[in-house]
């Protein structure tokens, strides 16, 4: 099983392969499942800024195309700033549709984390359970 630091250099490692033309500002993750497997992303800017995607995003939309949507455990995602890397509100939105107990690894330049479950990162979230209807 793959450690959590090791998780935080992969997402570092996908830093180089960011598009960021406009913002220069490159972000890595990389999730861990339950089984080892390990997928990464990284951020893709476009001239239409909205249709711009997130690291997070990327490596989710990869693990979910390969199959795994109930068994994340831990993401790290990883910036080149002086703060940790917060994932934004769209992409706690994404990863607490699969799990809101995720481990959520954050990662400053200087390579220092620090974790929280994805349930505090975005308290009272939005999930599938929201869509239930009372009887």
């Amino acid at each position: 099983m793959i450690s959590d630091r090791e998780l935080v250099d992969l997402a570092f490692e996908m830093l180089n392969r960011s598009y960021i033309p406009y913002s220069k500002f490159p972000v890595g993750a990389a999730i861990a499942c339950a089984d080892g497997t390990v997928f990464t992303g990284c951020n893709v800017e476009n001239a239409a800024y909205g249709s711009t995607i997130c690291a997070e995003r990327t490596a989710l939309v990869k693990a979910v195309s390969e199959g795994h949507q109930n068994d994340l455990e831990r993401i790290a995602i990883a910036g080149n700033s002086a703060d940790y890397c917060w994932p934004c509100g769209p992409c706690r939105q994404m990863l607490y549709e699969f799990n809101p107990n995720l481990t959520v690894l954050v990662a400053r330049a200087d390579r220092q984390f620090v974790s929280f479950p994805l349930h505090e990162l975005l308290p009272h979230g939005f999930g599938p359970k929201g869509l239930a209807q009372a009887e």
